[in-house]
């Protein structure tokens, strides 16, 4: 049935092109746009990347650790107008006679700001009350249509304390109990009123999936609902994205239609005694969600999925050549060192922890060199929280990671353990060409460390955003609506354990 669908939206496209082109001769502006298609309604650019109004800084005497492949000691950060405007060695680069602010970081280290790919906060925020959890649409085991930007409370106190640990990007995902739980958000974390200030300008959108334990015990133990297993997982992607598929063919079904009325429309319009072909084609009513999955399929929105084994991994690889899509990421993905080969070959990233592990039985067989082994082997590994808590210490976390990486054998350098926390997460959301590394041009989304950021004992000490300072630690660390009149001095600094 979809096949002759689609034959006939074929033969129809066919029909309308031939009718243009025997007209002969040039055609008019008109009669171009008549012969166009009329718009998908999903088919919006996405918003440009804002002008930000901010200070000329120069960032001088640290030393620069890029995420691009280059170590500058003595270096130099120059900031302005939101975005980085040189990056060098002292004496390299040319500051301004007047109206700069040199700020002195000799003995200190200047990263890009960390990059979080995946967080729930916003959306399971503080105090972790009924009332404020609305991580996860758990009304039906495929919710594509539902968007975490909307549930996301920019008050979350848990925002204050990543800050505070040099992080100024996350990713906020939808929890993991549905095969397909929505659309993620990515967040700057220049801390506002609603999400529309904080959400990045010009982000992909994202799309949260799962696999595995989660969905088929929500729903087959939980509700006796399918899934129940791992094969009625499976089926419920593919159910879900055929759905999208015979949707989109709706659409361009009606496209096609459109376009063969619009032609006779402005023939009877032109008087030539054609007939009149009465009302426009009415257009198919709109599903947000097989929207959203149809954007999966063209790449336009990024694939970010919870899958714990290796097998799983692949199974998903193949369903989504026989559906139309590719992961962007896998997150989790303790066992992807077993499948290494194939995701360095499919390009697809993996998003995991330095050594959680244990807390269910798909979360039995890591090693702590996974992302090492990655990394060996051409993967874009990125190391993740998926934690309000471990978000504080990422910096930390990818020690761990490279450490345990060195311990193997595998030569994990200072700048690829960066990547993972950086440069490698930006390319997970797609923004990449914005942030992740310090160059000229990128935003001015930068982490000035007290040690080197590889030390347990390294803290956060100023970090910028869009070249604005957001937080200092020498002064007293912002508050919450949860956190007025209490004694402040007592209190731990931000950033540190809670």
């Amino acid at each position: 049935m979809r096949r002759q669908t689609s034959e006939r939206s074929l033969v129809v496209a066919l029909a309308v092109w031939m009718l243009a082109a025997g007209c002969g001769g040039a055609t008019t502006a008109a009669e171009h746009a008549a012969s166009q298609p009329p718009p998908l309604p999903w088919e919006a650019e996405r918003s440009a990347p804002r002008a930000v109004e901010s200070p000329l800084i120069a960032l001088v005497g640290g030393t620069v650790m890029t995420a691009a492949g280059d170590v500058i000691e003595d270096g130099v950060v120059l900031m302005e107008n939101g975005r980085i405007a040189a990056v060098g060695a002292r004496g390299e680069v040319e500051l301004p006679e007047d109206g700069v602010q040199i700020v002195d970081v000799t003995g200190r280290y200047v990263t890009p700001g960390l990059i979080d790919t995946h967080s729930h906060m916003g959306v399971y925020p503080s105090p972790h009350v009924r009332g404020v959890s609305d991580g996860n649409e758990m009304s039906d085991p495929t919710t594509p249509e539902v968007r975490a930007a909307d549930a996301f409370w920019p008050q979350d106190p848990q925002l204050t304390r990543a800050l505070a640990g040099g992080v100024t990007t996350i990713q906020v995902l939808p929890g993991s109990g549905n095969l397909i739980g929505g659309a993620g958000v990515i967040v700057k974390l220049h801390l506002g009123r609603t999400i529309t200030e904080m959400q990045f300008p010009g982000a992909p959108e994202t799309l949260k999936m799962a696999c595995g334990e989660n969905p088929k015990r929500v729903y087959g133990a939980g509700r006796q609902s399918a899934p129940m297993t791992r094969m009625g997982n499976v089926h419920g992607y593919r159910q879900a994205y055929q759905e999208a598929i015979e949707y989109g063919l709706s659409w361009t079904d009606w496209q096609a239609q459109h376009q063969q009325w619009q032609t006779q429309h402005d023939a009877h319009e032109a008087d030539d005694g054609a007939d009149d072909p009465g009302p426009a084609p009415v257009p198919p009513a709109r599903d947000f969600g097989l929207e959203r999955l149809l954007g999966a399929r063209d790449g336009s929105v990024l694939i970010q999925m919870h899958c714990y084994r290796a097998d799983e991994m692949a199974r998903m690889i193949e369903v989504g050549d026989e559906l139309g899509f590719q992961v962007r990421a896998f997150h989790h993905a303790i066992e992807a060192y077993k499948i290494r080969d194939l995701l360095h070959e499919r390009e697809i990233g993996v998003s995991t922890w330095a050594d959680w592990w244990g807390f269910k039985l798909e979360a039995f067989d890591t090693i702590e060199e996974n992302l090492a082994l990655l990394t060996q082997s051409g993967v874009r590994g990125v190391l993740h929280s998926d934690s309000a808590m471990l978000v504080q210490r990422l910096n930390q976390e990818a020690a761990k990671a490279m450490t345990a990486g060195r311990r193997a054998g595998i030569p994990i350098t200072e700048d690829q353990a960066l990547r993972w926390i950086t440069i490698n997460a930006a390319w997970t959301l797609g923004v990449h060409e914005q942030t992740g590394s310090l160059e000229a041009g990128k935003m001015a989304d930068v982490t000035v460390w007290s040690g080197n950021p590889f030390s347990v004992y390294s803290r956060a000490d100023l970090v910028y955003i869009d070249g604005l300072l957001r937080y200092d630690r020498s002064v007293a660390p912002p508050t919450t609506d949860f956190e007025v009149g209490l004694d402040l001095e007592a209190r731990p600094a931000a950033g540190g354990a809670r």
